[in-house]
């Protein structure tokens, strides 16, 4: 069995226990979200994302700093490094997961291994699939108006199957633009994601989100062709 570092469970697809710090939760949505109107005309997302973890007494046990890019459909790189590395070590430590429109790659530096796994046998479905479109949103997920708080408007995301890597997301909106995502895994760990230096539709280079795994490391799974 794969080995999972500590903070890879987020990368891999945390979600949240937050309808309880927001307005009671309306009736799943039928008509047209912000979600749904963010991802309308979305062909390329570039961002850069600080991340809080805390466990299920709300005890902050990680922060890290990212990238998330994504070139739709089916194409995404999302990247973390723990704060607490240093400058120079942080090339070298945490985790990316890598789409690119056939496999679904996962390295976690810190333990020199990769997983993969093609598109098609992915069971679980992550809010970084969801932005890519490497999943349909009103299929695989029921989309909820969660209220308003902190000057953003918030949907509640909630996966139909059991096999997904977490249990609920909220996504904050401003307007169109994407600020805050809060999710919970299956650990009740929540991860607060707030992005920054946002670029929509700009171009993205293939090999952004295209990966080969590092000499030395070691590959769990095959890759489909």
């Amino acid at each position: 069995m794969a080995k999972v570092s500590a903070g890879s469970a987020v990368l891999l697809g945390v979600a949240v226990a937050v309808p309880l710090m927001l307005a009671p939760v309306a009736q799943a949505l039928t008509s047209p979200s912000p979600l749904d109107a963010y991802l309308e005309d979305l062909r390329t997302l570039r961002a850069t994302f600080l991340q809080t973890l805390t466990d299920a007494n709300g005890r902050e046990i990680d922060r890290a700093t990212g990238t998330l890019i994504v070139s739709r459909p089916g194409k995404f790189s999302w990247e973390i490094h723990p704060e607490t590395a240093g400058r120079g070590a942080q090339a070298r430590a945490g985790q990316l997961m890598v789409s690119d429109g056939r496999n679904l790659w996962f390295l976690d530096r810190d333990l020199d291994q990769v997983t993969v796994k093609p598109l098609d046998a992915a069971l679980s479905a992550t809010p970084a699939m969801l932005l890519s479109g490497t999943v349909d949103v009103r299929r695989n997920f029921t989309l909820t108006p969660a209220g308003q708080r902190a000057g953003l408007d918030w949907v509640l995301v909630e996966p139909r199957g059991a096999d997904a890597d977490f249990r609920r997301a909220l996504f904050g909106f401003a307007g169109r633009e994407l600020k805050q995502m809060i999710l919970e895994d299956k650990l009740a760990q929540t991860a607060t994601i707030v992005f920054e230096r946002v670029e929509r539709n700009a171009p993205v280079a293939a090999q952004e989100v295209s990966f080969t795994p590092p000499p030395g490391t070691d590959v769990i799974g095959t890759p489909g062709q």
